[in-house]
């Protein structure tokens, strides 16, 4: 072990040599509701090298108590996860469900006690109950039920005889505690719903601080290894395992910062919008943060890790620069992978005193790279380079082709301009050139000074590939919403040329572009028919330097949180506000944060809720949208009435979440009615079967080699198919609706 150990490889160490523990042993214990992301990479270095490097086991466990959110394709996309960074979990993937008996009967035992009762106050009044920060809680009626009393009533959940919501199952504590986590805690609640795995043979399920610390326990885990904001569960996470009296060793929970990262937004809710609202194509989108993304990108399991080593394991949370991880592919790449030569803009070049053809030899590396490798370039009398490579009027500085300028063509000969062509328009469409016969790369005898060499490709033997450029998804180093994703985040070029060896040799599956980047063949959409390449990432980083022109109104500071365990500064309007958006409304912290702190933004929420009653809807539509507009104009051209309809067209499923954005829009330019903007630009939300099921079965009959990896098992495929059919609709078909059309058109075939 190195000498300069992370704070919890120090722990480890202490309790394997007090003789604490024997073994260490640690667990990934991911909800299985979403696609990893990379804040999860981070925590899967940490748990299985923590146990790899003490010679113990790392059990992979899903934690699935929540059956309206989970799925089968998740876990196979968090095992995949953990698979190609280079882990191995000890024994067989394990379930929280698997422990559903025993943590019953862990539950009875409390009951039993006298350390858990059946609470039948609805869920507003378990809030109202609960305090505040500065107020104690006051403890509910139905505390005072008897042993005997909780346990009929605890079976009878458990039998099903119970509607959702009627009962539930809490720790009696303290209702006087700091730590709010601490007020009766919720340990079961009764959710009628079905489970990916036991199916309907449970309708009343553990809640996370009840199932965790004694799925530990029963897996003979030693260290607990979680993020910075389960601290305060830590209290709860003791107090259930103290109070059940279990024999030892028991495991303890150590928290570490989690992974935040500029430019990136890792809440499994804002991805799962951007996946559902179409705004990306699936849980692997190249663009996202989720590891299928990185792994699709074209990024190494060896950069993540890396990545992962340089951030270390830290106390405090911290903002990472995503230059770093990209930092860390390039220089993964810049060993192992070809150069080899693609135009993505080509402007055709004739050679007229050139005949015939030759194939120039050319490595694959640089004499810096320690690898060995060639192949033959086809050079001919027609060529194209990149059309930025020519300049006809060329400003200060300009190294590349001119009129009056020559240059050389890597590996090959240097050329000189002698023409240029042009269309009616004015537009460069082809230059005649003429090449020095005696200036062949490494036997150059022809005396003549270039300042620059510039990639190209024979013309007749180039081949037609796809090339996806992906910039980051979001314009923003502190993303928030939808409203701060990149435009511009991907360009497809449909017809670019390779050299052939790229796609005829295929000496890999990752180049070098020379002078463009680094590239991935696709590994779902490539053919032999039709190649497709991924940019990885850029050569060096230009998004700093190409962001400093454009201004940007500054955000305002980001205010506190009203987070559980400490005083937010409100005063005591504010504060009345937070609770009451809160417990009563729904609304999660973030928005209610912003909402309670601005009196402005406040009231016109308090207004549009007037209209129409949909609290969070219109909430997430003031507290994103009108408060920009607030900022950054002099005049609103909508009022809250204009805002209320508009989150009632949503509600009704008139129109998509996605397609809101463009009638906000329109609203703020014309300050129309977004009824009037939906029916007049035809935005109506497609739900109609009918009309949706002709454009999934074109799409497949289009994509015959996806359908066939589909059904060979890679499901991933789904997302592919959802995403081309919501692009096929502008964004107007019902999410949900083609998801289930998509997925049941391709498992009738």
């Amino acid at each position: 072990m190195s000498e300069n150990k992370d704070f919890l490889r120090t722990i480890a160490e202490e309790d394997l040599a007090t003789g604490k523990y024997k073994e260490v042993i640690t667990r990934f214990p991911p909800e299985p509701n979403g696609f990893p992301h990379i804040g999860h990479a981070k925590s899967i270095c940490i748990n299985f090298g923590i146990a790899r490097d003490y010679n113990g086991h790392c059990n992979l466990r899903m934690d699935d108590t929540n059956p309206t959110t989970e799925d089968m394709r998740y876990v196979e996309a968090l095992k995949d996860a953990v698979t190609w960074l280079g882990f191995t979990w000890n024994g067989e993937v394990r379930y929280a469900s698997d422990y559903f008996p025993k943590l019953y009967d862990y539950a009875v035992a409390l009951i039993k006690m006298g350390k858990a009762y059946v609470d039948s106050l609805n869920e507003e009044e378990i809030k109202a109950y609960r305090g505040t920060v500065t107020e104690a809680g006051r403890r509910s009626v139905y505390a005072q039920r008897s042993v005997e009393e909780n346990l009929d009533l605890f079976a009878r959940m458990r039998a099903g005889e119970f509607q959702n919501g009627a009962h539930v199952l809490r720790a009696k504590i303290d209702m006087n505690a700091s730590n709010m986590k601490m007020r009766d805690p919720l340990l079961y609640r009764i959710r009628h719903a079905h489970h990916f795995r036991t199916g309907d043979s449970w309708c009343i399920y553990p809640m996370y601080d009840f199932a965790h610390c004694l799925s530990d326990y029963i897996e003979g885990v030693t260290h607990s290894i979680c993020t910075l904001e389960f601290e305060n569960n830590r209290e709860l996470y003791d107090w259930v395992l103290d109070a059940l009296e279990l024999t030892p060793p028991r495991p303890y929970q150590h928290e570490f910062a989690r992974l935040g990262m500029n430019y990136t937004v890792m809440s499994k809710r804002k991805l799962l919008e951007l996946v559902k609202g179409g705004y990306v194509n699936g849980w692997d989108d190249p663009r996202l943060p989720t590891i299928a993304g990185y792994k699709r990108r074209g990024y190494t399991a060896e950069s993540i890790l890396n990545f992962c080593e340089q951030i270390g394991i830290a106390k405090a949370n911290s903002m990472v620069d995503v230059a770093q991880l990209e930092f860390c592919i390039r220089d993964d790449l810049n060993t192992k992978v070809p150069r080899v030569m693609c135009v993505l803009d080509p402007l055709k070049i004739t050679i007229e005193n050139y005949e015939g053809e030759e194939e120039i030899d050319a490595s694959y590396y640089p004499h810096d790279v320690p690898k060995v490798g060639s192949r033959k370039l086809p050079f001919s009398k027609e060529i194209y380079i990149e059309r930025d490579d020519f300049s006809e009027n060329p400003p200060s500085g300009y190294f590349r082709l001119t009129p009056d300028q020559p240059v050389r063509l890597k590996h090959a000969y240097i050329l000189t301009c002698k023409e240029v062509v042009k269309d009616e328009n004015g537009n460069i469409v082809e230059i005649k050139a003429t090449y020095h016969p005696e200036s062949k790369s490494g036997a150059d005898t022809s005396g003549i000074k270039v300042k620059s060499a510039i990639h190209w490709v024979s013309a007749r033997h180039a081949k037609e590939v796809e090339v996806r450029l992906y910039e980051r998804l979001y314009k923003v180093d502190a993303p928030e919403g939808l409203e701060d994703l990149n435009p511009d985040s991907l360009h497809v070029i449909p017809r670019a040329f390779a050299e052939p060896a790229v796609v005829c040799e295929k000496p890999d599956e990752r180049f070098q572009f020379e002078r463009q980047g680094y590239f991935y063949a696709d590994p779902i959409d490539y053919t032999d028919a039709k190649p497709v390449f991924n940019k990885i990432v850029g050569l060096k980083d230009s998004w700093n330097k190409k962001s400093e022109p454009v201004a940007s109104t500054p955000k305002p500071e980001a205010k506190k949180v009203h987070i559980e365990g400490e005083i937010a500064p409100m005063n005591a309007q504010e504060q009345e506000r937070f609770e009451r958006y809160t417990n009563t409304l729904g609304l999660n912290a973030e928005i209610a944060n912003t909402l309670a702190r601005d009196g402005a933004l406040s009231a016109f929420y308090e207004e549009a809720l007037l209209v129409f009653k949909s609290p969070v809807g219109i909430a997430n539509i003031v507290a994103n949208d009108v408060a920009r507009e607030l900022k950054q104009a002099e005049m609103l051209t909508f009022d809250a009435k204009d805002v209320a309809e508009l989150a009632k067209l949503v509600d009704e499923g008139v129109i998509s979440s996605s397609i809101s954005r463009q009638v906000f829009e329109q609203m703020v330019k014309t300050g129309e009615n977004p009824k009037a903007i939906v029916e007049a630009k035809g935005l109506t939300q497609i739900s109609d079967p009918a009309q949706i099921v002709p454009i999934i079965d074109d799409i497949i009959a289009k994509n015959p080699e996806n359908v066939a990896k589909y059904k060979a098992g890679n499901t991933k495929l789904l997302g592919f198919f959802v995403g081309q059919t919501l692009k096929a609709t502008g964004g107007k078909a019902n999410p949900s609706v083609v998801n289930a059309l998509v997925e049941k058109a391709l498992e009738s075939m």
